[in-house]
């Protein structure tokens, strides 16, 4: 994928609900056309691409710094092909609340497809987890879209929110062929700015991780009698301080780890009531007692029609809005009933733009 940086500061306001119904059906007609012509798993893996997902956004109605069009194309996307029933895919969560009811929304589709939804959950559960407490980058999640057809594949969008910036996160993810959820995942991570983080999904973290495996293991008196040892001798640079922590919490969250019999570091993320500090706190102790540092290198990476919802670059113009939604529509019905002629257009078109404008490697 294409490397680049994008800036998302956040705005107030949000789309007035005349573009946000044309949003609907503009982002439905383009999700189906690909669906339909190159299958839900590649417009999954296109969704989970940065560039393309920014891109989609714009066409849609949002400039290319606005902050809204992660969560308003997400809402508009599920809205949208929510009415198209034959489709094999499905969009769930979304910001706040909606994103806390993905499990319920993952159990519904997986029961009109007769297919086991646990790993669908599961995988749901730890991408969150793992964007707020394993990249410890100041960024909260507060939108969680996930998407997966009932051929196993799935694509997570979510942001996290600084409030002391005020800025934006986007975090996306791909079932790509041998995927750990633990070792540079991401398909892409969206922000204006990188600095110093706690990174312990980079590749670099694998033996802080392996570390934190074989300290739970330990007897838990013996590993609270160890982290009061760190904590009097921590190193200028760090990430935690004593009075982050509330020992007698992290001795009672050491004793379940230990009593949960932790194989693996996906064990210990998941265990209920596991987050960010005692997480941190492992990490520390692997780096000084283990010698086995943890990352720091911020894995963000990306930054970067119709007009936009704030009249940037340009307001929106209705009537080309509109008539972009009835092409594509147009397109889709006549296709659906076995006529081509203009599903085949497009695809010329996007061969002519490919031999006028050929792909380039390198930064975008």
């Amino acid at each position: 994928m294409k490397r680049g940086i994008t800036s998302l500061p956040l705005h107030t306001g949000k789309a007035p609900r005349w573009l946000f119904q044309r949003m609907t059906r503009l982002a439905g007609a383009i999700a189906e056309l690909v669906i339909r012509e190159k299958g839900a798993a590649e417009f999954l893996r296109r969704i989970a691409d940065p560039v393309w997902f920014q891109a989609f956004g714009c066409v849609v109605g949002f400039d290319w710094h606005s902050s809204g069009v992660t969560t308003t194309l997400c809402g508009a996307l599920k809205e949208g092909l929510a009415s198209v029933s034959d489709l094999p895919i499905a969009v769930c969560g979304g910001k706040a609340a909606r994103g806390r009811a993905t499990p319920e929304e993952i159990s519904r589709y997986s029961s009109a497809w007769q297919i086991d939804d646990r790993s669908f959950v599961e995988t749901s559960r730890m991408c969150a987890k793992i964007d707020n407490s394993l990249l410890q980058d100041g960024f909260s999640i507060y939108h969680h879209t996930f998407m997966f057809t009932p051929s196993g594949e799935w694509a997570v969008v979510q942001q996290g929110l600084n409030g002391e910036s005020k800025t934006a996160r986007r975090y996306q993810w791909f079932s790509r062929d041998n995927l750990d959820l633990f070792s540079d995942p991401h398909s892409g991570i969206t922000c204006d700015s990188r600095a110093d983080i706690l990174n312990l999904v980079a590749s670099e973290s694998k033996d802080t991780r392996a570390a934190a495996v074989d300290f739970v293991s330990n007897d838990p008196d013996d590993m609270m009698r160890t982290w009061k040892r760190v904590a009097l001798s921590m190193p200028k640079r760090h990430y935690i301080t004593p009075a982050d922590l509330d020992e007698r919490r992290l001795s009672r969250v050491f004793r379940i780890l230990h009593e949960s019999d932790s194989e693996t570091y996906r064990d210990i993320v998941g265990t209920r009531g596991v987050g960010p500090k005692t997480l941190a706190a492992l990490a520390l102790v692997s780096e000084l007692v283990y010698e086995a540092p943890p990352s720091f290198s911020d894995p963000a990476r990306f930054s970067f029609a119709h007009g936009g919802k704030d009249g940037h670059p340009f307001p929106v113009d209705r009537k080309t809005y509109d008539r972009t939604i009835e092409s594509l529509h147009l397109c889709l019905d006549r296709a659906r009933i076995g006529d081509r002629e203009k599903i085949d257009a497009f695809r010329r078109l996007s061969r002519y733009d490919e031999t006028a404008f050929p792909k380039t490697s390198g930064d975008a």
